[in-house]
């Protein structure tokens, strides 16, 4: 059900699309759904939006609208009310990983999105800056996962920050580490 976008978490992602959208708030997708937008299939079970900080007063209005759920131990963490699909706001200005400022910021949600089926995704270079940024064993691996995906090579280094290329090419070589693994075995199947 996840991979054909009918399950709970594409159903919660599109009903606060739909208000975000209803209520003006700027948005992009990022982390798992952000993935798999990039041709990456994984399963995730939350959505990550990525919001102007002036937006969050309007997230808070929705909530006391009963249209959202907040999270009473996280102060941008929130529920979809009828799926029950947890959701995180991130926000631009702020630092991933462990929000210790850093040489990247979240970047303004309409500045670095694309549109994919019909929803606001963030872009393919700065998905992977911020998953590199992060610097999270899954963020790495996704990183992976979407070079492969996306056949990317060294050249896709430079339309990344400074700051995040050695990660980069670290990952890539990973994904040529993995592949000579495969070729070595004949193609069969990993021990994962």
């Amino acid at each position: 059900m996840f991979f054909d976008g009918t399950d709970r978490i594409h159903q919660a992602m599109r009903r606060v699309v739909d208000l975000f959208e209803q209520h003006g708030i700027d948005y992009a997708i990022i982390g798992g759904m952000a993935v798999n937008a990039h041709k990456h299939q994984r399963t995730t079970q939350d959505v990550d939006f990525l919001i102007r900080p002036q937006s969050l007063g309007v997230i808070r209005d929705l909530v006391m609208q009963e249209s959202l759920r907040a999270d009473p131990a996280r102060a941008r963490r929130f529920f979809e009310p009828q799926t029950g699909v947890r959701f995180d706001i991130l926000v631009t200005g702020a630092f991933p990983g462990s929000g210790d400022p850093g040489p990247l910021a979240f970047p303004d949600p309409v500045a670095v999105s694309q549109v994919v089926d019909q929803l606001r995704v963030v872009n393919l270079p700065t998905l992977i800056e911020l998953k590199l940024a992060a610097h999270r064993y899954q963020d790495f691996a996704d990183v992976v996962n979407l070079i492969r995906s996306n056949a990317l090579d060294e050249s896709f280094a430079t339309q990344l920050h400074a700051s995040v290329r050695a990660d980069f090419i670290e990952c890539l070589e990973e994904k040529r580490r993995d592949d000579e693994y495969d070729r070595r075995q004949g193609g069969g199947e990993s021990l994962d």
